[in-house]
């Protein structure tokens, strides 16, 4: 515990800070409910966007947990399962062909069609970036093409076979809109343009967005009649408008916050696919040396992350995999390069602040380093400008929460995001061709043993690398109101808000 003392008391002094100024700000987070007497619910959300809650990117993730926007397929346990689609079929080694729920409407009035369908997955393939789910399929050009097949059907090729193209297609940034959210097709816009059990009807920039219940919703009959959502990013202004009876839901309660949520409030929470973990990056002037990444993975051994930061509401990261992924126990062991001597090198550490423990483990993670001889500069960003910087070389390692599951459900579709050499999400600019040879043949196979052996074999070499050092691996913690029901416990962190979400 002693390693990460002085910074822990520190981020105590700024959590009581923070908690007061939440408390300060608890009155404006209702717009049309007021108390929330009528029934809509307010819902905290801790990362506010920047693009309208654009389809692309990270902000995607937003409209799918506010029940605005749908995919063709979810996943349920890693499996996919019907939704916008009722059925697929592999008709070549390449194409699939997906059945179209009938009766769909969009919430602008406009039918789901095969035609956008189509034009939905064909735009999202063009994007830029290309979307995660999509990124080991672009290297030499779209990663795939939909085009209508018949009355209610879309058949989807992709330049090579794929054996897990569903699971793919069950990514929150390859959610179908209606054509209407294209009008801008540099920026599309969910509002009024989705499928899903609440209808986007305005965002108010970074702070907040209000939806209505959608009353011709696939699903059946809305529970609740609307909701106000509030994108907070402090994390104990979320608690303290909970407690105050001023959300009816909040997402990621810092760990720290926990034991202040008393009846009739309650925290849910189930084991996640998200790892917490130090990405250090291979082409930095300082940490292309594998000695001294060594060094820094030694250095950090210490930290007792899960106990001292997330107070024992996390579990200690073995590897990439945690306890969500019970398959990664059977992980192989790897080599440990020696650490080299560290002689005041100086390292640029970066994390970001919407989630409140992160800034906290980059404290005692600096602490650590320095003790080990290190010169370290501390950064804390908001997530955007976060992201804006991630790959340009501002810095030399960062510390990042990133679920493995969130795009595909594939353990080899993440590694090949984050850690191949054209890997579109890789923050450690790691690039192994022995590595990105084991994931192309698990691209290949549609056997599922076979693609989490290869996926711990990648895991292996990541580790040995010292490409990262996890930390710890999450558990959610959803911050649930008095007499709110419905709330999805969903490890794949895609959907919260339901058709069946209601305060009783």
């Amino acid at each position: 515990m002693k390693p990460v003392g002085p910074a822990r008391r520190s981020s105590r002094r700024l959590g009581v800070l923070l908690a007061v100024l939440g408390l300060a700000l608890t009155g404006c987070f209702s717009t049309s409910g007021g108390d929330g007497g009528d029934g809509r619910l307010r819902v905290g959300l801790s990362f506010p966007p920047t693009s309208g809650l654009s389809p692309y990117g990270n902000e995607a993730t937003l409209a799918t947990r506010l029940g605005v926007t749908e995919p063709l397929v979810v996943l349920t346990g890693g499996t996919p399962t019907p939704a916008l689609a009722t059925a697929w079929t592999q008709v070549s080694p390449t194409s699939w062909r997906f059945t179209l729920r009938s009766g769909v409407t969009f919430h602008d009035g406009t039918p789901l069609n095969p035609e956008a369908v189509a034009g939905s997955l064909t735009r999202a393939a063009a994007a830029t970036p290309t979307p995660r789910a999509l990124a080991s399929l672009a290297a030499t050009g779209p990663a795939l093409t939909a085009v209508p097949d018949g009355a209610g059907g879309v058949l989807v090729t992709t330049p090579a076979p794929d054996p897990v193209l569903p699971q793919r297609l069950a990514s929150p940034e390859l959610v179908i809109l209606a054509p209407s959210a294209y009008a801008d097709p540099s920026r599309p816009s969910p509002v009024r343009a989705g499928t899903g059990p609440f209808v986007l009807t305005r965002v108010d920039g970074s702070t907040g967005a209000t939806l209505d219940a959608n009353p011709s919703s696939w699903r059946g009959p809305v529970g609740a009649p609307g909701i106000d959502a509030r994108f907070l990013a402090d994390g104990a202004a979320r608690a303290n408008a909970l407690r105050a009876g001023e959300l009816d839901v909040a997402e990621a309660i810092p760990a720290s916050q926990v034991a202040s949520i008393a009846p009739p409030q309650r925290v849910s929470g189930v084991p996640l696919p998200r790892s917490v973990a130090v990405y250090l990056d291979q082409r930095s002037p300082v940490l292309a040396d594998p000695g001294v990444r060594a060094a820094v993975r030694t250095a950090l051994a210490p930290v007792d992350v899960a106990g001292a930061i997330y107070e024992g509401r996390a579990d200690p990261a073995a590897g990439l995999f945690g306890p969500a992924t019970p398959w990664a126990a059977a992980r192989p062991p790897h080599p440990v390069t020696p650490p080299a001597p560290v002689a005041g090198q100086r390292l640029r550490l970066a994390t970001y602040s919407d989630r409140a423990e992160l800034p906290e483990i980059a404290a005692a993670d600096a602490d650590a380093l320095r003790r080990a001889g290190f010169t370290v500069d501390v950064t804390v960003l908001e997530s955007s400008a976060f992201e804006a910087q991630l790959g340009t070389g501002a810095f030399d390692a960062v510390i990042i929460s990133r679920s493995q599951q969130l795009d595909t459900g594939d353990p080899v579709g993440y590694l090949a995001s984050d850690f191949s050499c054209a890997g579109s999400y890789n923050q450690a600019r790691y690039c192994d061709p022995a590595t990105d040879a084991i994931l192309a043949a698990a691209a290949a196979t549609s056997d599922v043993e076979a693609r989490r052996r290869a996926a711990l074999a990648v895991e292996a070499r990541v580790l040995a690398a010292d490409a990262v050092v996890p930390h710890v691996t999450e558990r959610a913690r959803v911050g649930l109101g008095a007499g709110v029901t419905g709330v999805v416990e969903d490890p794949n962190e895609q959907f919260l808000v339901t058709a069946a979400t209601h305060r009783g």
